[in-house]
């Protein structure tokens, strides 16, 4: 067992507790991990917020980046010491969807115990797989993926989540083509790299919507040609405007349900609506079914940008590294893990694009 520091969620909507926990060894195929960065995403407000259910006590924290200390047997392809990121992406490898390529929609990732506890042995809940507002975490080998030791832990912890879900969307979900158009609904986090996915495919026109000027004024030096308010009437009536027809993929980055409503009204003729912000369980969306069907449109959810990590994480880091896939400008805040519930209040203004805690 490993002695840990950990925030942990003991009530939602109640303040993070700051815990010293106990962390078992890594089993077979699964390596620790002493972390180095971890960022908060709106995911783990929702979920210390009751929001999708689940059991308490649980470490949320799932955008994390450090390096390999331990590891079981049977592991390969890292050795002790390489940084890695870490992701909430668990995958057996052999069910039907990992055999087709599709391991974020594993359909057998979870059934183990977690490594968690409290000293008395109560166990604690290590969610989203990861559990990573904590000092260290014990994953399985099929989350993490090596990474240069010359990128910042805050850069390759942000490719955890937000990265590859905002470039997923566009490049594996919507398969966007070059002089193609697009439509991205939120500027926060994930918006601001579906923006980058937009701008390393080719479109030719990337329109970012979002409540805040300020944000619109960001979206512009991440990549988008252009900005509409959300606040107007008919926005939709701007964005086709600008592009000179309807959008060929609209990426729907935030789970508010007046969002997805609009979504479909940005589409063109075969257009596709890409579902990546997640509303509270039970929300309900309105569409007309006959608009879709007449025009020849989609829409299709997209978990975690529907990415391989070890295919996909690889080239968006050699982006980054070439300076052509901005993570540095995406850091809002540093924070110390005792001030983790300040940085939860921070990202829950809307301002912050990612507050990351630093180890």
């Amino acid at each position: 067992m490993t002695r840990i520091t950990a925030a942990v969620c003991t009530a939602y909507n109640a303040p993070l507790e700051i815990e010293e926990l106990e962390l078992r060894a890594p089993l077979a195929g699964e390596v620790e991990v002493t972390l180095e960065a971890v960022a908060i995403c709106h995911s783990d407000i929702h979920f210390a917020e009751g929001a999708w259910g689940g059991n308490l006590p649980a470490v949320y924290g799932h955008e994390a980046a450090g390096r390999v200390t331990a590891i079981g047997e049977g592991v390969t392809g890292v050795s002790l010491g390489n940084r890695v990121v870490v992701t909430l992406i668990r995958a057996c490898g052999t069910c039907t969807q990992c055999a087709s390529g599709k391991p974020t929609i594993c359909e057998t990732p979870g059934g183990y115990a977690s490594p968690l506890s409290r000293p008395d042995g109560t166990s604690v809940v290590q969610a989203m797989n990861c559990g990573a507002f904590a000092s260290h975490v014990v994953v399985d080998q099929s989350q993490i993926v090596p990474l240069p030791d010359d990128m910042p832990p805050e850069a390759v912890a942000l490719m955890a989540c937000g990265v590859i879900t905002g470039i997923g969307a566009v490049v594996n979900a919507a398969g966007l083509r070059a002089g193609q158009d697009v439509v991205v609904i939120g500027a926060g986090g994930v918006g601001l790299n579906a923006i980058q996915g937009a701008r390393i495919a080719g479109a030719r026109r990337i329109v970012a919507v979002d409540m805040s000027e300020e944000k619109l004024a960001i979206a512009r030096d991440f990549g988008a040609t252009d900005g509409v308010l959300a606040t107007g009437e008919s926005p939709w009536k701007e964005a086709i405007k600008i592009m000179g027809r309807g959008a060929d993929a609209v990426i729907v980055t935030v789970g508010a349900i007046p969002a997805y409503n609009r979504a479909p009204r940005y589409l063109g003729w075969g257009g596709k609506m890409v579902m990546v912000g997640m509303p509270h369980s039970g929300a309900m969306a309105e569409y007309e079914p006959v608009t879709l069907a007449y025009m020849s449109q989609g829409m299709i959810g997209s978990k975690m940008g529907d990415v391989v990590i070890r295919r996909d994480i690889p080239w968006m880091a050699d982006l980054y590294r070439q300076g052509r896939l901005k993570l540095d400008e995406l850091v809002s805040g540093r924070w110390r893990l005792d001030q983790i519930n300040e940085a939860i209040a921070d990202t829950k203004t809307g301002g912050a694009k990612r507050n990351v805690i630093i180890f």
